[in-house]
This record gives C-alpha cells, sequence and structure tokens, in this order.
C-alpha cells in the first residue's frame, strides 16, 4: 500500500508521518509539564502513545493529521505540527507543540506555514483556526506570526471542556499574504 502521508520540507525541518522510533521522544514532551500544559496536560507513557497513535490514525479515517516534526540538522524529532480536527473541534485546525528544548527558534511557525499551505493547496480548505487559551500568550505570538488573528470563541469537546479563543484566517487572506 501507497504511503498517504506526505512528506513536507522548510529550510530546516521535515513534516513527515508519525513512526515507532517517535515515540520516546513524544512520551518525554507529553511527560513535561512546561511543553504539554495547553495540550491537554501531561501525560503518562500510555497516554502519549494513545495521543500518538490517535493521530497516526487519524491519518488514515480523515486523510489528515498532526505531522511528526524532525529537525534536519541533527534527525531530532522536535514536536508535532499539522491539521487537526477531532469530533466536535470547532473548525479545521493548524495547531503546534514543540518541544521545549527548541522554543525560541521559530520553529512552531515555520512547520505550520508549512501544514497550512498544505491545507489550503491539498484538503481546500476554506479556514484554518488555531485554538488557543487565552493565558498561553507563546501561541498566541505563533497566530500573530502567521497572520491569524481572533475569529471567535469555543469551548473544546468533551474530554477537554476547555475555553478557548478560536484564531484564524480565510484561504483568501492567507494566499494574499504569500509570495506569488
Amino acid at each position: 500500500m501507497e504511503n498517504p502521508i506526505p512528506t513536507l520540507e522548510t529550510e530546516r525541518l521535515i513534516l513527515r508521518a508519525p513512526r515507532p522510533e517517535d515515540f520516546e521522544p513524544w512520551a518525554a514532551f507529553a511527560a513535561d509539564e512546561e511543553a504539554a500544559r495547553w495540550i491537554g496536560g501531561v501525560q503518562t507513557r500510555a497516554g502519549a502513545w494513545r495521543v500518538m497513535a490517535t493521530m497516526a490514525g487519524a491519518w488514515l479515517v480523515r486523510g489528515f493529521s498532526m505531522f511528526s516534526v524532525v529537525e534536519k540538522a541533527t534527525g531530532a524529532w522536535v514536536g508535532r505540527v499539522g491539521p487537526w480536527q477531532p469530533e466536535g473541534w470547532p473548525g479545521t485546525e493548524v495547531g503546534w507543540g514543540i518541544v521545549r528544548g527548541r522554543w525560541g527558534r521559530g520553529y512552531a511557525p515555520e512547520a505550520a506555514e508549512a501544514a497550512i499551505d498544505w491545507a489550503f493547496h491539498t484538503l481546500g480548505w476554506d479556514e484554518v483556526i488555531h485554538t488557543i487559551e487565552d493565558a498561553n500568550v507563546n501561541s498566541q505570538r505563533v497566530a500573530q506570526r502567521l497572520g491569524s488573528r481572533i475569529l471567535r470563541q469555543a469551548v473544546l469537546p468533551p474530554p477537554l471542556n476547555v475555553p478557548v479563543d478560536v484564531w484564524g484566517q480565510s484561504r483568501d487572506a492567507w494566499m494574499a499574504r504569500r509570495p506569488r
């Protein structure tokens, strides 16, 4: 069977399908209280495995999901970024989560930009959102760098039940900002 998951590349990153060897860094990321704070909180190894498997499985069920993000220079797994829309989600999201040791390098907006381009061009989305809690200033800055703004408020579906600001932009707004 042909792999339905594309590989995207940016200047410094590779966005690809989650692989079994991603589990150890994924589990460490999920166990980091600060890194996991805004993405559902700290998880056990078993919980991290379930989330990784859910995201990998969403590629088959929905045709899109988070990519594993790999740093080209080192080959290290540095996070997960990409399209995400579980049942009951408030829209077509491109989300991000980068390991704390790589914060401040611009990896989240760099990877999200590639994922947004892919979502608009390949998936045909009309809007991309980012669900961000009011106190999550770092993700708000990433959204702003991407050209997003607050569109509306929502509450994430159970079991999360978290109120969020829905940041985002239309395909037309995104395309207007992109180089020709």
